[in-house]
């Protein structure tokens, strides 16, 4: 297993509500992949460096975390065709 820091973007039109379930989403599939979360970030609304989907604002979350590295590509699918994930990152530590 490997240390990964995961940095990825909300939508800022999405609800808090909605926004805190799409967080402990993706904390509950890294527990269940075998993972173990170190800690998660909320860094809040930001203004992004250029618009993505016409949206100028976006909340950032950093995720960090230890998990298989065979599970970093089927966890990066499953932000991508989630609603709501404008952008996201992978880094390995």
């Amino acid at each position: 297993m490997s240390r990964y820091e995961l940095l990825y973007i909300i939508s800022s039109d999405t609800p808090e509500e909605k926004r805190e379930e799409l967080i402990a989403k993706f904390r509950s599939y890294v527990e269940n992949k075998g993972g173990k979360i170190e800690g998660v970030d909320k860094w809040g609304m930001k203004k992004l460096a250029y618009p993505i989907n016409f949206k100028n604002e976006g909340f950032y979350v950093l995720m960090k975390m230890e998990m298989p590295n065979a599970e970093v590509d089927a966890m990066s699918k499953l932000l991508n065709i989630t609603d709501g994930i404008i952008r996201h990152q992978f880094a390995r530590i």
